[in-house]
């Protein structure tokens, strides 16, 4: 009786960790299912040697060492092309924008425009933007309109270029202007721009987004607003 007691509340705590684990964001769900497979493994252990088992983990760790040693000639041949494949990718790495609000921090890419996004607050908070789907995207920018207005216009930057042309959200075209001071740090961050960056620079940096991201061109009002504002802090 004790045993299948023991087994139950083993069984109840693995289920509560397994759902609080799919419940965070999906980037860090596997550190947590590596953590719960090593806690499962570490009971297993204590109830193979409580019940006088221990012969049944040594065999399964003969098993896996036998399996590994036959997998492990492709691993030696697949790691030369994964080695190569992170490198490409590391190499392919440009130089980046960072804009932050109370809610959300959004990464813009200057050599492809991309927009990459974290939530920084609220039900979604540490997820990206692009593991969010669509019915999660609407919760979290009517959360914003709450909330914060800076943020409400930055997601919309990011809903403007992952769906391009889509009314379904709505939108707060006429917001007014932001009164959020920018900082030193935050507009080197906004130009891509080591703290050190000249005078130049600075210029030049601007010049190259602000091409990029100009209303007229195609891009989006609340970004070139910030990009303009970075340079007025920098240059005075």
């Amino acid at each position: 009786m004790a045993r299948l007691i023991l087994l139950i509340a083993v069984v109840a705590v693995i289920y509560i960790l397994l759902r609080r684990a799919r419940s965070m964001p999906p980037q860090k769900r596997r550190a947590e299912y590596i953590k719960l497979g090593l806690g499962i493994a570490l009971v297993a252990t204590i109830l193979l040697a409580a019940t006088g088992r221990m012969n049944w983990l040594g065999a399964a760790f003969t098993a896996l060492l036998v399996a590994a040693r036959q997998g492990l000639p492709l691993i030696i041949r697949l790691f030369p092309m994964l080695a190569s494949l992170r490198q490409k990718h590391t190499a392919s790495g440009g130089q980046g924008s960072t804009v932050e609000t109370a809610l959300l921090r959004m990464q813009l890419d200057h050599d492809t425009g991309n927009l990459e996004g974290e939530v920084l607050k609220g039900s979604f908070q540490g997820w990206r933007l692009a593991d969010m789907d669509r019915q999660q995207l609407e919760q979290f920018f009517a959360y914003c309109c709450s909330e914060d207005n800076d943020s409400v216009q930055l997601l919309d930057s990011y809903l403007q270029q992952r769906f391009p042309g889509d009314g379904g959200f709505s939108r707060q075209q006429d917001s007014p202007p932001s009164n959020h001071s920018l900082g030193r740090s935050e507009a080197f961050a906004v130009l891509g721009l080591d703290e050190n960056a000249s005078r130049e620079e600075i210029i030049a940096a601007h010049r190259q987004l602000i091409q990029k991201l100009h209303p007229d061109r195609g891009g989006n009002d609340y970004l070139a607003a910030q990009i303009n504002r970075a340079k007025d802090v920098l240059l005075g």
